[in-house]
């Protein structure tokens, strides 16, 4: 198994032998990860599959409702 940087990987998820996950992706809680998961990716289900890309849009300095007054440091 490879996990690649920044990678969250939630609650109950199963990682199978000989995958690879790749930099900046995120598994959803509760997932089977079969196969190779790209880098940058929404990821989820049993079996896992990708579900988007993860952008720059993505990111909580776009959404300051959800920062509740805290800022994003860079």
């Amino acid at each position: 198994v490879v996990i690649g940087h920044d990678v969250w990987v939630s609650a109950s998820v199963t990682i199978c032998g000989g995958v690879t996950i790749g930099d900046g992706s995120v598994i959803g809680a509760g997932s089977v990860v079969t196969r190779d998961i790209p880098a940058n990716t929404l990821a989820a289900g049993v079996p896992c599959m990708p579900i988007r890309p993860i952008t720059d849009a993505d990111s909580l300095r776009f959404k300051p409702e959800i920062l509740g007054g805290c800022r994003v440091i860079e």
